[in-house]
């Protein structure tokens, strides 16, 4: 193993990012990189900086020969580790890639589908639209759990596909040769796309509501059929909102979980895979109030908040859970 993969391999087994690497060294991000990626080699006074850090020698470091070290039994990279090759890592982000959009393109059908059902009851109780109230109902249900029918299809195709790669967010993974460099280089280039996309979306959200305004300041309280209008219109871009979201987040994910960096580090591993029970647990419940809130209480026009609040409140209580591990 050269030193740009002991580089790699130490400062993953510490959970250490480049960005937390390159600032206990006191060089920049772009430096550690370079190291990585065979592209430059640290001068001497450096190598004795790495060496201190990780707690090896600079034998070890310098000589490609040596064994590595054996790990504390405290260490977060005792557990063993699985090697991931060039060819694996470009299937895997191939996978994550169309993931991305079928699991965007559900989250936006399970946004939409209450469209229907504000259009044709609503349309119905004022006369818009030429059907008994049974018959409004129906058709509208029946869109409904057809959309969420389709979001669920994706959903599972989703998660068979890349199941056989669920190791990756629980199990240390040792990349060979290039695969890192590879994987820093694509994830730069999506940065700029991932920060609009991501600005745009939160931006789409937050202005959802303005329709709603709009119909109430052009069209006064009494015009009901402009309202309904203007939540259908609040739907839409909120899911086209969240759409840009959740396709940029996984993407995002994937070569975090590549270069096992921000959620995706050894140690957050760790706290994952003791959060995987609550997690299941939690987002049953979400979607089960989603439901129970739009059918029995008639509230589609408003369930859809649901979502982001528990988004927001699972970011909360899941980051309690990380603090109380890192305690711990």
């Amino acid at each position: 193993m050269i030193l740009a993969d002991k580089i790699i391999d130490l400062r993953k087994k510490n959970g250490w990012s480049q960005e937390e690497l390159a600032e206990k060294l006191g060089v920049s991000r772009q430096s550690v990189s370079k190291w990585e990626g065979a592209q430059s080699v640290p001068d001497m006074g450096r190598v004795v900086q790495l060496s201190e850090l990780f707690g090896v020698s600079t034998d070890y470091l310098l000589k490609d020969s040596l064994e590595a070290p054996a790990p504390a039994e405290d260490d977060p990279g005792d557990s063993p580790a699985r090697t991931l090759g060039m060819e694996e890592a470009n299937a895997f982000l191939r996978v994550k890639e169309q993931n991305a959009r079928q699991v965007a393109l559900g989250v936006l059908l399970c946004i939409l589908s209450p469209i229907w059902v504000i259009l044709f009851c609503g349309g119905q109780e004022l006369g818009k639209v030429p059907l008994s109230e049974a018959q409004a109902a129906g058709l509208g249900v029946t869109a409904l759990l057809l959309m969420v029918g389709g979001a669920v299809a994706l959903f599972v195709l989703s998660a068979l596909r890349v199941s056989r790669y669920e190791w990756m967010e629980q199990m240390p993974v040792d990349t060979l040769y290039g695969v890192d460099g590879m994987a820093r280089e694509r994830m730069e280039r999506f940065r700029p796309t991932r920060n609009r996309q991501l600005t745009l979306g939160i931006v789409l959200c937050v202005l959802a509501v303005v329709p709603v305004f709009l119909s109430l300041l052009f069209f006064g309280e009494e015009d009901t059929f402009h309202h309904l209008l203007a939540v259908c219109v609040l739907l839409l871009l909120a899911g086209i909102g969240v759409l840009l979201i959740v396709r940029s987040s996984i993407l995002w994910g994937a070569y975090q979980m590549l270069l096992e960096e921000g959620d995706y580090h050894r140690l957050a591993k760790e706290a994952s895979r003791k959060a995987a029970p609550f997690n299941g647990i939690y987002w049953g419940l979400v979607t089960a109030a989603f439901l129970a809130w739009g059918f029995l209480g008639n509230a589609w026009d408003h369930c859809w908040v649901v979502w982001p609040v528990a988004g927001v409140a699972y970011g909360a209580v899941y980051g309690i859970f990380r603090a109380l591990e890192r305690d711990r």
